[in-house]
């Protein structure tokens, strides 16, 4: 497990980070979100050891990371602007990575590089982003450590490399023991990976929530009653995050199970009532506006 406790960053008079608490569990996919500038990088380089936080304390199964190669060695950390040696060829990457971490599968290595049709002796500075990202992931995975940390990975991938990408993280997790953790400033990415997500704002983690928790304990209910007065009730009945009117259409965000939230609007004998599928955006938009924060800026 990875753990952030209290931890703060400042460059000058800049704070990158502050007091931001996460844990992150074995074996889940966590998401982190925020827009460019919340300081997504720079939590990510405190993780994997490449910054030391100016307070607070990280670990990775409770050993502290900063200055541990024991704790390193678990970690894989792709960078949004990713480095690899001047001149070099996958093949030198791979050589380059092989020499640190003991569980680098170098046979795998080549046979994703072919699947990805990435020529193993071509200089990576010719490379598009996107091919850089591919060869990123795939050094990262054949490196076999633990945790993955992984910075805008899926941005600049076509759509059809984002979900082979996805699929191969979804692999990695039935095999063996496998943490990534995705930052991106863009939650659809994440929506249908991911099983747990933090909302990085200004510096801090405004939110860190379990996806399917938080989709089966809030709902959207669209109805039409045959007087305004049903509807006032209902609304103090239930645990109302918001409601608006579309004409004779009601359309009503509520915390708590399907199942009771459509008793109490049944009691009232509506016209016509549903549950409306929420997509997570608009689950999160609900959850945040609550708090008095505007997250549609953070993931539009």
């Amino acid at each position: 497990m990875i753990t952030a406790s209290n931890i703060s960053k400042s460059f000058g008079s800049i704070e990158a980070v502050k007091d931001i608490s996460v844990n992150i569990k074995n074996g889940e996919v966590f998401g982190l979100i925020g827009t460019n500038g919340a300081g997504k990088s720079t939590f990510l380089r405190m993780l994997s050891g490449v910054l030391k936080p100016d307070s607070g304390a990280i670990t990775i199964d409770d050993k502290p990371v900063y200055e541990n190669p024991a704790a390193k060695s678990e970690v894989f950390y792709i960078s949004d602007d990713q480095y690899f040696l001047p001149n070099a060829t996958p093949a030198d990457m791979a050589k380059f990575y092989g020499d640190y971490y003991a569980g680098f599968d170098m046979a795998r290595f080549y046979d994703m590089l072919a699947k990805f049709s990435l020529d193993k002796r071509r200089k990576i500075n010719t490379f598009s982003k996107g091919m850089k990202k591919q060869l990123s992931v795939i050094l990262g995975i054949c490196a076999n450590t633990k945790y993955m940390l992984c910075d805008e990975t899926f941005d600049g991938l076509d759509p059809v490399m984002r979900q082979a990408v996805k699929s191969i993280f979804a692999g990695e997790l039935t095999s063996r023991d496998f943490t990534p953790v995705i930052a991106s400033h863009n939650l659809r990415e994440l929506e249908d990976i991911c099983d747990c997500v933090g909302i990085l704002h200004q510096g801090g983690v405004l939110m860190q929530k379990d996806l399917e928790e938080m989709k089966l304990n809030i709902h959207t209910v669209q109805c039409v009653f045959k007087n305004s007065e049903d509807e006032k009730s209902l609304l103090q009945l239930l645990n109302t995050v918001k409601s608006e009117k579309r004409g004779s259409l009601s359309l009503i965000t509520a915390r708590g199970r399907k199942e009771e939230i459509m008793q109490k609007v049944n009691f009232f004998e509506p016209v016509f009532a549903e549950i409306l599928p929420l997509s997570l955006e608009e689950i999160f938009i609900s959850e945040t506006e609550v708090v008095g924060y505007d997250i549609k800026k953070l993931i539009f």
